[in-house]
């Protein structure tokens, strides 16, 4: 079910009234600076530069719109936390990341990229429990868990899972790593259900419309 693959860029934005009007499911991929967030596109994507990947934090500067077979958007927001950017700058992004979550009518559900090594920082905290009372789902990706042997990335996945039930059970977690593709079939799968798809990668008999949408409060 590769539901990301054969993705086409659509269009940036810089500023919240930039926003194209709603043509479809959405959904967004963030995650600290750092954190992965490119290089799990990318995977997902079957497409080595299809998101831009740098060791500088902060790279990502605008909203991407990258439009998938299925009809859907992959959404990739700009890093959040640490920056080597202006104050200026990180505020305007912050602005930009809270416009389109909280107001985006299309916004179907949140996949948010941690560093396996350093996993619910206060900033994933914070993202988290602003988010979840929207009542849309939030996918975890531990990214870079080749970083780790099996027993210490197994003893993670099972504490941040431990950590996040606290939000509700629309909050899942897996383990992801870009460099060995392991975990692209898991996030396809969760990924596929909150757009109503079939094992092709289609709309089932309800289809993504059939969600109830609702607005971060």
């Amino acid at each position: 079910m590769p539901i990301f693959r054969n993705a086409q860029f659509e269009i940036s934005i810089a500023k919240p009234s930039g926003l194209p009007p709603p043509n479809g499911p959405e959904i967004a991929f963030a995650g600290r600076s750092n954190a992965g967030k490119s290089s799990a596109i990318n995977t997902l994507a079957g497409h080595v530069r299809l998101a831009y990947v740098s060791k500088t934090p902060g790279r990502t500067q605008l909203i991407n719109f990258f439009r998938l077979n299925s009809g859907a958007l992959l959404v990739d927001l700009p890093g959040y936390g640490y920056a080597a950017v202006p104050e200026k700058v990180r505020r305007d992004w912050q602005g930009l990341i809270e416009t389109y979550l909280r107001e985006r009518e299309s916004l179907v559900g949140l996949v948010l990229m941690m560093d396996s090594r350093h996993p619910m920082t206060a900033l994933d905290r914070q993202m988290i429990g602003w988010f979840a009372p929207s009542g849309r789902p939030i996918h975890v990706l531990l990214t870079k868990s080749d970083k780790l042997s099996r027993g210490p990335a197994n003893a993670t996945l099972l504490e941040v899972r431990k950590a996040v039930a606290e939000f509700g059970p629309h909050v899942t977690v897996q383990l992801f790593s870009s460099l060995k593709k392991t975990g692209v079939e898991e996030c396809e799968r969760v990924v596929a259900g909150w757009l109503g798809l079939d094992g092709d990668g289609k709309p089932g008999a309800e289809g993504a419309s059939g969600a109830e949408i609702k607005t971060p409060g």
